[in-house]
C-alpha cells in the first residue's frame, strides 16, 4: 500500500501529531450540531483547524462536510493517532483505520495501566499518581527526592485575593485575522439556517488557535503571571476573570502545546530563579498531575462511567440561567459573576468551576450527566475526556467516592473567604434563614439534610453531619430552600 494519509482530529492540531507525511483534516458540521455549544468554543475549534490547514499548505487534504463518514467511508489509506473520545475511537476502529498510540500527555496509557495494576485494591489517588509520575519523569526532582524536599505546596497556595480590584496581570491576547472573520460568517450562517445552536457572546477570540500563538501565550504566562499563580490559584475577584491563570488548557486540548514542553518550561523558570517553587509546583501539578490523571481515568473508568454514576440520586434539570448563560436570572453575586464570565468568554477558572458552579449544582441535585455535557459544551476547553472525572466524580460525587473521598459541598463562608463576591451581594454568607439568607450557606445544610443517609458512612462527613443534627433551625432552613425562587 502507498504511504498512509494521517487524519488529524481537532485535538491533534500541533506539531507533536505531525510526522511529515500527507494529512487529512475534516471539518464536519454535525460535530457542532449535537447539542447547544458556546459560540467561543465553536469559533476556536474552527479557527484552529483552518489555521492548521493554511500552515500545512499542499500537504493537507481538507474537507468541509456534514459528517466524517462522507469523507472516510470506503477509504483504505488512512491512519490516525488514537482519538480522545470513546465515540471517536469506536468510529475509526469500526472502519479498520490504522491506529497509532495516543499522544499529547506527559504519561502514556500503558504507564497508567502498569501503575494502576500495581495498586491492587488501593484507591487510585491523584496524589499517588502525581508522585509516581514525577519520580519516573524527573520533573521537579533532585535525584530521588522532590525539589525543595516536599511534594506538595498546597498550604502556600490557598491565599485569599488581595484587597484590590484586580491582580493587574493582563494576559497576552491573540489578534483575529481573515480566518476568524470567515469562521464568524460561517457560524452566523449556520445559526440562521437552523443547523446549529450557539450560546454565549461572539468574540473577540481570546485563546490561542495556532502553535505560534500558543507559545506566545505560554511565554507571557511564564514571564508575568506564573510567580503569582500559586498563592492566588484558588482566589476569585469579580473584576478579574483571568487572575494569574495560564489560559493554556484550550490550546493544550487542541494539541497546539505539548504538556511536557509546558511543564519543562515552568521548571526551567524555577531553576533560573525567576519563579517561586510553590507556584511552579502548583502549575506542574495541574498539568502533569491532574490533567494526565483525568485523561487516564476517562479510559480506566469506562465509557459507561457517567451514566452509571448517580450515587446521590440527583435528577433536577439544569436551570435556564445555566442553559442560556443568562446572568440576569441570578441574584447571588458569585454565581451571577461566574455565569456572566462564561457567557462572555466560555471559560472560568477551576475554583469557579468546582466551588461555585459545581458546589451549587451539587447542592441542588442537578442531573450529573446533563451537567457533565453542559461543561463539555459551554467551556472552550471542554472535551469528552476531561469532564467526567472532574464533574461526575470530583464535583458532583456522583460516583460515590471513586475520584474524591467526600462531596465538595461548602457554604457561603468559603466563597466569602476566597473572593470579593460577597461584599456587593444582597445575600449574607453568615445568614441561613430569612430574606437575606445566602443560598449557598442555606443550600449547604439543605444538601446535607437531603443526603444524610447516603453520606452517613463517610467518615469525612461525620463532623458536618453532626453539625446538621445540632442545627436548631434545620426544618426552617430545609423548608426555605425547598421554596426558594430567588437565587
Amino acid at each position: 500500500m502507498s504511504e498512509r494519509t494521517r487524519w488529524l482530529f481537532a485535538g491533534q492540531l500541533g506539531e507533536r501529531f505531525d510526522d511529515g507525511a500527507r494529512v487529512l483534516i475534516i471539518e464536519a458540521r454535525s460535530v457542532f450540531a449535537r447539542r447547544p455549544m458556546h459560540r467561543a468554543k465553536a469559533h476556536l475549534i474552527l479557527s484552529a483547524m483552518r489555521h492548521r490547514v493554511r500552515e500545512l499548505g499542499d500537504r493537507v487534504e481538507f474537507h468541509q462536510v456534514e459528517r466524517y463518514a462522507d469523507v472516510v467511508d470506503g477509504r483504505d489509506d488512512l491512519e490516525v493517532i488514537d482519538p480522545t473520545s470513546w465515540s471517536a475511537r469506536r468510529f475509526v476502529r469500526e472502519r479498520g483505520i490504522h491506529v497509532l498510540p495516543s499522544r499529547g500527555f506527559v504519561t502514556n496509557e500503558e504507564d497508567f495501566r502498569t501503575w494502576a495494576q500495581s495498586r491492587g485494591n488501593a484507591r487510585l489517588l491523584m496524589e499517588d499518581f502525581y508522585r509516581d509520575m514525577r519520580a519516573r519523569t524527573g520533573i521537579l526532582m533532585n535525584g530521588p527526592d522532590p525539589v525543595g524536599g516536599t511534594w506538595n505546596y498546597d498550604h502556600d497556595n490557598r491565599q485569599p485575593p488581595p484587597k484590590a480590584p484586580t491582580l493587574g496581570l493582563a494576559p497576552w491576547w491573540p489578534e483575529e485575522d481573515d480566518i476568524d472573520a470567515d469562521v464568524r460568517a460561517d457560524l452566523d450562517r449556520w445559526v440562521a439556517e437552523g443547523a446549529v445552536t450557539l450560546v454565549g457572546d461572539d468574540g473577540p477570540r481570546r485563546f490561542a488557535a495556532t502553535g505560534a500563538e500558543a507559545r506566545l501565550a505560554l511565554d507571557d504566562f511564564l514571564s508575568y503571571r506564573l510567580p503569582d499563580f500559586g498563592p492566588y490559584e484558588d482566589a476569585m475577584l469579580q473584576g478579574d476573570w483571568t487572575m494569574a491563570h495560564s489560559l493554556l488548557s484550550a490550546p493544550m486540548n487542541l494539541g497546539l502545546l505539548d504538556p511536557r514542553e509546558v511543564v519543562d518550561a515552568a521548571e526551567a523558570r524555577y531553576r533560573a530563579g525567576d519563579a517561586p517553587l510553590n507556584s511552579v509546583e502548583g502549575f506542574v501539578r495541574q498539568i502533569s498531575g491532574w490533567r494526565d490523571y483525568v485523561w487516564h481515568l476517562y479510559w480506566h473508568l469506562g465509557e459507561g462511567y457517567p451514566t452509571r454514576s448517580n450515587y446521590l440520586n440527583a435528577t433536577t434539570p439544569l436551570p435556564e440561567a445555566f442553559l442560556q448563560l443568562d446572568p440576569d436570572l441570578i441574584t447571588a453575586n458569585c454565581l451571577r459573576e461566574t455565569i456572566d464570565g462564561m457567557r462572555r468568554h466560555g471559560w472560568a477558572h477551576h475554583i469557579q468551576r468546582l466551588m461555585v458552579l459545581g458546589n451549587w449544582s451539587l447542592q441542588h441535585g442537578y442531573d450529573p450527566v446533563a451537567l457533565n455535557n453542559w461543561f463539555v459544551d459551554m467551556f472552550v476547553d471542554g472535551t469528552p475526556w476531561v469532564m467526567p472525572a472532574n464533574v461526575i466524580g470530583m464535583s458532583q460525587h456522583a460516583d460515590g467516592g471513586i475520584v474524591a473521598t467526600k462531596p465538595y459541598a461548602a457554604g457561603g463562608a468559603y466563597i466569602s473567604r476566597m473572593s470579593d463576591y460577597c461584599g456587593g451581594c444582597r445575600f449574607d454568607p453568615k445568614v441561613r434563614v430569612g430574606e437575606n439568607a445566602c443560598p449557598f450557606t442555606a443550600g449547604y445544610w439543605a444538601f446535607l439534610d437531603r443526603n444524610e443517609s447516603r453520606l452517613a458512612g463517610n467518615h469525612r462527613m461525620a463532623q458536618p453531619l453532626a453539625g446538621l443534627r445540632r442545627l436548631a433551625d434545620r426544618e426552617a432552613v430545609v423548608d426555605q430552600e425547598r421554596r426558594r425562587e430567588e437565587w
